[in-house]
């Protein structure tokens, strides 16, 4: 019988991975000032063993400020990079599933609370907060402190900040890059209408909108080596009449394709509080069809897929050329296992693990 289209290789740039299965960036809200610690080694170990064709590290942000909480991982001094690396060696001793990373800045969404705490906006003046930075001085929901419009000169520092840490993430063997430009983060801040109200050259129009993001973008190819591929995150609509949507994220995606973007990861949303996200299994596979019908860009297909038919699915019939999993893989750490034995497929176990092969699926394992 054929492969079917969820275990068939995929070449990203010059990255090849055994199947369609990329695990998502999942924040843990676990680090310690900004560095990696023991839960990451347990979380990024775990899933590195699943069988998926890649993994990316949660939104490592490239500045203290850019941290969505203050449990965010960073990438942004040597401290970070050190804690990193050690994350790193343990889990590539057991595992050769390509790793990717997230270099995110959260914007005026950042110097808020754990999740699990509530997640509120924390106060500059308090020991855990800071002040927020954003392309204008309005602030993501009603009564929360207003972020700092950043001045020409800090987004250029921004811009240099993305890159030395894409130079950090080339020198700890990382496979490949994204940068977060969705759910409502600065890159996605710059982007939508509802959030960018600037009259200079970073504000207005689609072009000046994108400005920023696609400097940030030329930045991290020249910081990455060339033979690494470098992707981008997007929100393909804010779910907000008048806010970013479906026509301006396939320009985008145009624009990022022309200067060597190697794949564009397709979810939505995260921006505006008045958001009416119609949620249900698969809700976002029409942005992702939108966006793989408008460039040539391979395209990641992302939210409330669970279900193995429902993955094969949307790869098999074109809407994507790849499935993310976040949610989905954390409460099923060995759904490509699942997957690849509902679908009649092959998947790469550890050989320590190979005894469990069930009976009935004697050729599940890869030799």
């Amino acid at each position: 019988m054929p492969t079917p289209a969820l275990f068939q290789p995929i070449t990203v740039g010059a990255l090849t991975m055994r199947n369609r299965i990329v695990i998502a960036p999942m924040c843990q809200y676990s680090a310690e000032q900004g560095r990696m610690t023991d839960w990451h080694l347990i979380h990024l170990g775990h899933l590195a063993l699943s069988g998926a064709g890649l993994l990316t590290i949660e939104a490592s942000a490239v500045t203290p400020e850019g941290r969505i909480t203050f449990g965010d991982v960073g990438l942004y001094d040597d401290a970070t990079e050190a804690a990193m690396a050690r994350v790193l060696e343990s889990v590539r001793r057991h595992s050769d599933m390509p790793i990717a990373i997230q270099l995110a800045h959260a914007g005026r969404k950042a110097s808020t609370d754990l999740p699990w705490r509530g997640g509120e906006q924390i106060a500059p003046d308090h020991a855990d907060g800071w002040q927020t930075v954003a392309p204008s001085p309005a602030p993501f929901a009603e009564g929360e402190n207003p972020p700092h419009a950043l001045s020409v000169a800090e987004i250029e520092a921004l811009v240099a900040a993305f890159a030395e840490s894409a130079r950090r993430a080339a020198r700890l063997g990382i496979d490949a890059v994204q940068l977060h430009g969705a759910h409502g983060y600065l890159l996605h801040q710059f982007l939508s209408p509802l959030s960018n109200r600037r009259t200079d050259d970073y504000g207005g129009s689609l072009d000046n909108r994108m400005r920023f993001p696609l400097a940030v973008f030329d930045a991290v190819r020249a910081a990455f080596p060339a033979e690494r591929p470098v992707t981008m995150r997007v929100s393909g609509t804010d779910w907000v009449e008048g806010g970013w949507d479906a026509e301006q994220t396939v320009a985008f995606a145009r624009a990022l394709e022309a200067r060597g973007c190697a794949a564009i990861h397709v979810s939505s949303g995260g921006l505006d509080p008045r958001q009416q996200i119609p949620t249900g299994p698969s809700y976002q596979v029409p942005l992702a069809r939108a966006v793989k019908q408008g460039c040539g860009l391979p395209v990641v297909a992302v939210g409330l897929i669970t279900d193995y038919e429902q993955a094969e699915a949307i790869v098999g019939t074109g809407d994507a050329d790849m499935i993310a999993l976040a949610r989905t893989i954390l409460y099923e750490p060995r759904w490509p296992w699942h997957a690849a034995a509902h679908l009649g497929a092959h998947v790469k176990a550890p050989d320590q693990y190979l005894r469990s092969q069930p009976h009935r699926f004697r050729d599940l394992f890869d030799a």
